[in-house]
C-alpha cells in the first residue's frame, strides 16, 4: 500500500473507524457499550461508523445474550489484515519523512 492508496482508503482513513479497529485488533470481540465508553461517542455516531466497517467486511455486528441481549462487535480476518496493512503503510510513510 503506497501513499496514494492510503489517501483513498476512506474506511480506515477516518480517525474514529481506525480507533475502533485498533481497539478490536488485540481483543477480537467487544461489546458495543465498551466501545461507547472507550471512544466517548454517542450511540448513533458509533453505530454509523460500525455499519461502515461492516459494509467493508472489517467487522461483524451481532447480538449476544449475557444477562440480557447485547450488541457485540468482532473483527473479521479481512479487517485484521487490512488494519495491519494500513498501519504498516502509515509507518512506512512516516519513516520516509
Amino acid at each position: 500500500m503506497n501513499l496514494k492508496e492510503l489517501a483513498k482508503n476512506h474506511v480506515l482513513g477516518n480517525p474514529t473507524r481506525l480507533a475502533v479497529m485498533l481497539y478490536l485488533l488485540p481483543r477480537g470481540r467487544v461489546l458495543f457499550k465498551e466501545l461507547l465508553a472507550v471512544l466517548d461517542l454517542t450511540p448513533g455516531n458509533l453505530d454509523s461508523h460500525l455499519k461502515a466497517l461492516e459494509r467493508a467486511g472489517y467487522v461483524k455486528i451481532y447480538k449476544v445474550f449475557a444477562d440480557r441481549p447485547r450488541t457485540a462487535v468482532s473483527i473479521t480476518e479481512e479487517g485484521a489484515k487490512r488494519t495491519r496493512e494500513y498501519l504498516k503503510a502509515l509507518k512506512e510513510a512516516i519513516s520516509e519523512l
